[in-house]
């Protein structure tokens, strides 16, 4: 992508183009010499008989040792070897290029005191992509995300491990020299403002976001096919009913699922006054109360996502006026509870999704389908295990909906004695989310396997175009076949974006 993005106000849309895209990145003239004359300040302080945190002290309880001028390099690279103590599987290299771009952003401001050719390295790493390996297991989302951001700190000091732009797992020394980056000998205070900072669980928050922006659009075309599979009604969606409770979610939610059940072959067919039904079962006629709210969860976290990547975190930090304070800024709290709280609606719109999608196997629930869609009930079982694959995923799902940021578990001889756990709570909703797709897929499967089942009455335009664009990778109904492929080439499409693209060819943009 030859996009280059300049390290100053970041959007969403940004952050996901380094991370995913791989867009480069730029330090502004402006960013260099506002770090450049933090640093001055820096340097005046490791230079005088004054304790400064992080400059001529040890660090967390250790805090209360001054450290003599000949020992404070060392002090820095102690520092990062000791809490590069990272464990587990290998973050996923979008995420590490998250972090490594938000922590940028923030050394750009001028308020950490890092050399301008410190943070120069963390721009070369990003634009040759070179993606230092980052463990799973070690934040506390408290003083920062500091394991994580200690073995990108490593790379800055030319050990450890990197994936090279290939993806080859090589020690950083030979990926650097090839790259033709040399590698930096921290100075005072440069390895804490390395690592202080809530950029991991804050990279998630938006690569999350991205997402679910995607997933909640894909949540109302399924949902749109199911009430026709299931021959329900579009008459509960009306414009002037979601007006009676004003969440701008629900009103979205319903303007979608209206615009993709327009002109429908299918509800036309039982609007002759033969139906007898008063009302839909809540899991079709509340679609837009849930998938709204998860929609208004979604803007309150942008909300603070937003804010987040307007700030300065470190500790101590270096003010306008020349001050150097210590602060609180690195705890995950607000980063932490929009997690948790993006993990429970993920799990109840996958949850209502189920319910669908089990509604429309159910000879007795589903209005003259055959038993579980199968081509001959009893010989086939059709969509019956597919099902279970929904279940058991949306049982995961509820067990990630608990919240990690309730728990804290003191550190550093309790001088860290209350920790965010934001970087767990991001961890399992970056699983929740790919539950979320897959619980989707299944129930997009079953509803146009039940569409076509329908014939000879059409879907409406907006929901057949999911159906069309379907029907180019995955066979429609006969006898069973091998379903586990057809799941998998529909969680393709979804997770891409090209199901709800299709769709919106004939609807228009959906909210």
């Amino acid at each position: 992508m030859s996009e280059v993005v300049p390290i100053g106000d970041l959007t969403f849309e940004d952050v996901v183009h380094v991370a995913r895209q791989g867009a480069q990145v730029t330090l502004t003239e402006d960013a260099i010499a506002e770090m450049a004359a933090a640093r001055g300040r820096i340097e005046e302080l490791a230079e005088g008989d004054t304790p400064a945190y992080g400059v001529s002290t040890g660090f967390g309880a250790l805090a209360t040792r001054h450290i003599d001028p000949e020992l404070r390099a060392q002090l820095q690279r102690s520092l990062i070897r000791s809490h590069a103590a990272g464990n587990g599987p290998e973050v996923e290299t979008e995420v590490v290029r998250a972090l490594m771009l938000l922590r940028l952003r923030t050394l750009a401001t001028g308020h950490t005191g890092v050399r301008p050719e410190t943070a120069k390295v963390l721009e070369d790493l990003l634009n040759a992509h070179i993606t230092p390996v980052v463990h799973e297991h070690g934040s506390l989302g408290c003083s920062g995300d500091l394991a994580p951001l200690s073995h990108v700190a490593l790379t800055i000091m030319g050990e450890g491990q990197v994936r090279d732009a290939k993806g080859t797992l090589r020690p950083t020394g030979e990926a650097l020299k090839e790259a033709g980056i040399e590698p930096i000998e921290l100075a005072a205070k440069e390895g804490l403002a390395l690592i202080n900072g809530t950029d991991g669980m804050l990279g998630m928050l938006i690569l999350a976001l991205a997402d679910l922006r995607n997933l909640l659009k894909t949540a109302d075309v399924s949902a749109a096919m199911s009430v026709e599979a299931l021959l329900g009604t579009d008459a509960v969606f009306a414009d002037d009913l979601q007006r009676l409770r004003p969440h701008p979610g629900q009103r979205a939610s319903a303007a979608n699922l209206r615009a993709l059940l327009r002109d429908s072959g299918i509800m036309a067919s039982h609007r002759d006054g033969s139906c007898t039904r008063v009302q839909d079962a809540y899991s079709l006629r509340c679609a837009p109360q849930v998938a709204g709210a998860a929609r208004d969860t979604a803007d309150h976290a942008a909300l603070v996502a937003g804010r987040e990547l307007q700030s300065a975190i470190d500790n101590p930090v270096v003010l306008r006026d020349g001050r150097v304070e210590s602060n609180g800024n690195f705890h995950g709290a607000p980063v932490g509870y929009v997690l948790d709280f993006l993990a429970i609606a993920v799990a109840d719109v996958a949850s209502m999704a189920e319910r669908r999608t089990d509604r429309m196997l159910d000879v007795a629930r589903n209005h003259g389908l055959p038993a579980f869609l199968a081509h001959d009930p009893g010989v086939d079982s059709g969509h019956m295990i597919a099902q279970y694959t929904q279940a058991a995923i949306v049982s995961e799902l509820k067990r990630l909906a608990v919240p990690a940021s309730v728990d804290s578990i003191p550190s550093s001889a309790m001088q860290e004695d209350h920790v965010s756990m934001g970087w767990s709570a991001a961890r399992k909703l970056r699983t929740a989310i790919d539950g979320l797709t897959r619980v989707l897929a299944i129930e997009t499967l079953t509803a146009a396997r039940a569409l076509d089942l329908r014939a000879p009455h059409r879907p409406a335009p907006g929901t057949g175009a999911a159906l069309a664009l379907l029907r180019e990778s995955v066979a429609g109904p006969g006898p069973d076949r091998f379903l586990a492929p057809e799941i998998e080439a529909v969680v393709r499409l979804i997770s891409s974006g090209a199901l709800v693209e299709a769709v919106e060819k004939v609807t228009g943009p959906l909210s």
